[in-house]
């Protein structure tokens, strides 16, 4: 049995080394060490010897299924590579093929709407203001005409960093910030784009979100500037034939204020789910500035006077592309952005 061993064993040897494919290899592993192979039936014959030779015999063909098996794996090794130097030498690469076209990104809807509306504004003879996200108190509320124990404070649910410093609510600091650089110099035309914080969250409000402020001041600024301005705006963005009105509404900020609505863009209109069935959505808050405000920014309001807005850009961005859930600007998701 031992003599057997050996024979199989040299037989093996010689048979691994002449395979030239993987196939052949895993052919010959079944042939020999498989649950019917030429090893597997000399393991299940030990039990017919005497103990003795059952020990001497079990020991050579485990230490011979063993090396078998090395054998075996460092053949597939040395085919596989064989295969991979055999495929590299007959493949042929031309090289004056014109690279793979990488994949360009595009600008994000709110960027695109941003840029439109700074455009738009731009094109009227607004300059571009800025000014910090964090804010002191008195910036974000007091000079705006909303003293700690105003009720309009209500109104935002602000995210304070301690009990003078806060994440703004709205761009409207800036407006202060400006009138104090240039007081008592006119005109003051400006819009101010930037980020905005509050604890809000769902599909039409997110805790942090986009605005554009817009302020004038000047002699003998009217509501009727005011007007004027915002229908252009209007026009510009939505098309030549949507419509405008005020409503009356309230701001600390301003004195009188109004709340402008468009014709519904989704049924021109008509009447629609998208507008409640009123044919009118709501876009911005505007009106004329507030004297006391004026004074903060080192102003006189019986000499000077001046109008201001604010819009949310993800809301016109929305109401343009027709987008219903205000979180899809912000999961990232590819399907979403490469439509625009």
């Amino acid at each position: 049995m031992l003599e057997k061993i050996r024979v199989i064993a040299n037989s093996c040897k010689d048979n691994i080394a002449r395979t030239s494919s993987l196939e052949e290899l895993n052919e010959f592993r079944v042939r020999t060490l498989g649950r019917k192979g030429e090893i597997t039936r000399l393991l299940r014959g030990l039990k017919e010897l005497n103990a003795e030779e059952r020990l001497a015999v079990g020991k050579a063909a485990n230490e011979l299924k063993e090396n078998l098996e090395k054998m075996i794996a460092l053949r597939n090794e040395e085919i596989s590579i064989q295969q991979m130097e055999i495929q590299l030498l007959n493949e042929k690469i031309d090289v004056t093929l014109p690279g793979l076209p990488g994949q360009r990104g595009g600008k994000h809807p709110l960027t695109l709407i941003s840029e439109e509306i700074r455009d738009i504004f731009c094109g009227m003879g607004f300059s571009i203001a800025e000014g910090p996200e964090i804010e002191s108190d008195y910036y974000n509320f007091e000079a705006l005409n909303m003293w700690r124990d105003h009720p309009a404070r209500d109104m935002q649910d602000t995210f304070y960093i301690n009990d003078d410093i806060v994440l703004r609510t709205h761009t409207s600091p800036v407006q202060v910030r400006t009138m104090e650089k240039m007081a008592p110099q006119t005109p003051v035309k400006i819009i101010v784009p930037g980020k905005v914080y509050r604890k809000d969250d769902d599909a039409t409000h997110s805790p942090m979100f986009t605005q554009v402020e817009g302020l004038v001041i000047d002699k003998a600024i009217t509501f009727g500037n005011l007007k004027g301005t915002l229908i252009m705006f209007a026009q510009k963005i939505f098309g030549e034939d949507v419509r405008v009105r005020y409503r009356p509404s309230f701001f600390p900020f301003t004195e009188p204020s109004a709340e402008m609505d468009i014709s519904c863009v989704m049924c021109k209109g008509a009447g629609c789910r998208v507008c409640s069935h009123t044919g009118w959505l709501e876009i911005l808050g505007a009106g004329m500035v507030n004297p006391r405000v004026l004074k903060y920014g080192g102003y006189d309001p019986e000499a000077v006077s001046g109008f201001a807005f604010g819009m949310g850009v993800e809301r016109i961005a929305m109401l343009k592309y027709g987008i219903n859930d205000l979180r899809l600007f912000f999961d990232n998701d590819k399907r979403f952005l490469q439509q625009f």
